[in-house]
């Protein structure tokens, strides 16, 4: 007699059965599972899940799904379907390699009658999910590494600019591929020195701490996108952040929070910047040398919209090319 029992949606069932592979992301809270999951859980004839360990266990069984502790191997599972049952596996957060290559092998050699295989998302990754992924790497590197477990603020000082040098090379490039790359090395940075700050013995703070003071002054300083003001232009939108960390820094002078350790272009212009956008009533100071004329280039360089540090950097890479070229060198 013809099996001709339905599935949740109350269709007939194909009598050779189903088997649905349940992933889940381990970056998901577990027992956040989607609504196509839990009624294929309620409805299947059988849950499998060789991981005892396995996060969503708990909160599947709270849920009255009993799951089965059974590993089993491809045909294994094709048997289990006879008669059209519904099985459900769930593997682990590395999945099964051995178990999905036995499948496709039953299904290649065209001697056995396949039940219907499925793969079900359970849980989907949010976007930055993968941040997460950084973090527990880095905590691992961090405790076993030799090197890793003996770094400070200090000593990787040197490689936070030379990561941001090299981040600003790729752009200025347009090598888009250097461009991805030189960013994570820049994250890298970020999450290296918070999982440092973790160990602090007296005030210790973990990159929780950083992404959550960034998304607060986000918030805070574009009252255009979060509150009620509004911005129609960038100028808008500059006038609102300048005023916002006016109010937030209480800075006693326009050069408050100016690094001095940067490029002296860069700080040439950045002065000069402020001192324009402050409305300060001060003049460039009147001296001789190559000092004073560049420091009246990087303010006028500043006053026409031009970065003066980027300028440079692109007359100084043609005239890289022209030595290049003079030598005989070929790209």
């Amino acid at each position: 007699m013809t099996d001709t029992r339905t599935d949740a949606s109350g269709t007939a069932a194909d009598p050779t059965g189903r088997i649905v592979l349940l992933t889940t992301s381990h970056r998901v809270a577990p027992g956040l599972l989607s609504f196509a999951a839990w009624e294929t859980l309620r409805a299947a004839d059988r849950v499998l899940c060789a991981d005892p360990a396995h996060p969503q266990l708990p909160y599947l069984r709270e849920a009255g799904i009993a799951v089965e502790d059974v590993r089993p191997d491809a045909q294994e599972l094709v048997d289990a379907c006879a008669g059209g049952r519904t099985v459900v596996v769930v593997p682990s957060g590395e999945g099964d390699q051995r178990l999905t290559d036995g499948l496709a092998r039953l299904a290649g050699s065209g001697r056995v009658s396949m039940p219907d295989l499925e793969l079900l998302p359970g849980s989907y990754d949010l976007p930055g999910a993968r941040l997460l992924d950084v973090v527990q790497v880095m905590d691992r590197v961090r405790r076993e590494c030799p090197w890793t477990s003996q770094q400070t603020h200090e000593g990787l000082t040197k490689y936070a600019i030379e990561e941001a040098y090299e981040l600003v090379e790729a752009i200025e490039e347009g090598d888009r591929d250097a461009l991805r790359e030189e960013l994570g090395d820049v994250l890298l940075q970020v999450v290296f020195h918070a999982r440092i700050a973790e160990e602090d013995a007296e005030e210790p703070w973990s990159v929780d701490d950083v992404a959550g003071d960034l998304v607060a002054k986000l918030v805070h300083r574009h009252p255009h996108v979060f509150g009620d003001a509004t911005a129609k232009t960038p100028e808008d939108v500059h006038a609102h952040w300048q005023a916002t960390k006016a109010v937030e820094k209480q800075r006693e002078s326009v050069t408050d929070g100016i690094p001095l350790g940067q490029p002296a272009l860069a700080l040439a212009a950045k002065l000069a910047a402020r001192v324009r956008g402050g409305d300060v009533p001060v003049e460039l100071p009147a001296g001789e040398g190559i000092g004073y004329e560049l420091l009246a280039l990087a303010a006028r360089a500043e006053a026409e919209g031009v970065d003066p540090e980027t300028a440079l950097r692109a007359a100084a890479r043609a005239y890289r090319d022209a030595i290049r070229v003079a030598e005989g060198v070929k790209e």
